[in-house]
């Protein structure tokens, strides 16, 4: 007999709503995964719940186990951590990441789960797919020992990243963002804080994640000569005007994108989306990541919590969603 479980869908942009759904029976070679917790990844999140993915990449937005279209009705999520019920020896019973929607409980196959190494707790782990964004980056990136480097905008993928290069020997890190609530934050993350107006020049490199056109010429501003801003921020429907006026040019400045649905090309000869999704996993052993965890709701709140993420009423960072 089909086991239900259930499910949070968009059923129209700006409108959830939680369904039953009918589970398959687990094949060979695929898990049944108990859900404890997910997390709402709020950038990407929130563009999908408004409705605001632009037609010509509704294919490459896609989440892996996205069911239905984009602008809905559309399940969408992919920061879920569950144990397995059922499946190979070597993964029964064991706390797994995987990049799945919000769901009760979900049949996927095996190699789309990651163990969860020894010291990372589940209610952690939620955070790897925003790490794993953020490991990429700096292998675009490729900060050197005793760079100056800035990272504009405090959300979730630029607190990971500002994390990581905290961690890096001589590297300077400053969190600038328009949120002073932020400082708490960064000092939490091993990071200098700064406002935008107060933030220090004269970067090597700067990582941009505010999602802002404010937040990219600021980056601009903030290089020193033949600097670099590597792109984070995905801005969906909307048109972004640059100053590539002025200094510029003189000044031999480079603006790169780096994305996580590929491997960086600096370690894709080396390196498989397996092997980045382990590493992530591992960099979460480091508790000071619970600081990006900044509220909890259960999993049947969803409908009534989305709307107030999107819309801010409900400050967050990382959003976590606990299961019954």
């Amino acid at each position: 007999m089909a086991e239900t479980a259930h499910a949070f869908w968009i059923a129209a942009p700006g409108r959830g709503e939680i369904r039953a759904v009918e589970l398959p029976e687990p094949g060979p070679g695929e898990v049944l995964v108990r859900t404890r917790y997910t997390g709402v990844s709020r950038g990407t999140e929130e563009l999908v719940f408004r409705g605001g993915v632009p037609e010509s990449q509704h294919r490459a937005m896609r989440a892996p186990f996205q069911e239905g279209e984009f602008p809905g009705p559309v399940k969408y999520g992919y920061l879920s951590v569950g144990t397995v019920e059922h499946g190979p020896p070597h993964l029964l019973g064991r706390d797994v990441f995987a990049l799945h929607p919000h769901q009760t409980r979900f049949v996927v196959p095996a190699g789309a789960v990651t163990p969860l190494p020894d010291g990372v707790p589940p209610r952690r782990a939620v955070l790897a797919g925003t790490v794993e964004t953020a490991v990429n980056a700096l292998w675009d990136a490729a900060p050197l020992l005793g760079d100056r480097v800035a990272v504009v905008g405090g959300g979730m993928v630029g607190c990971c990243a500002a994390r990581l290069l905290a961690r890096f020997p001589g590297v300077r890190v400053q969190l600038v963002d328009t949120d002073p609530d932020r400082a708490a934050v960064a000092r939490r993350l091993g990071a200098e804080f700064a406002l935008p107006e107060r933030a220090r020049g004269h970067c090597d490199l700067v990582l941009h994640a505010s999602a802002t056109e404010e937040g990219l010429a600021l980056c601009l501003r903030l290089l020193a000569a033949e600097g670099e801003v590597v792109e984070l921020s995905w801005y969906g429907d909307r048109s972004v005007a640059l100053p590539l006026g002025e200094a510029f040019h003189s000044r031999r400045l480079a603006i790169r994108a780096s994305q996580v649905g590929t491997v960086s090309p600096a370690r894709a000869s080396r390196r498989t989306f397996a092997d980045r999704m382990a590493l992530a996993l591992e960099l979460l052993a480091d508790p000071a990541f619970d600081a990006l965890i900044t509220g909890e709701s259960a999993f049947g709140e969803l409908p009534a919590v989305m709307p107030r993420l999107a819309d801010g009423s409900l400050p967050a960072l990382c959003h976590r969603i606990a299961y019954p």
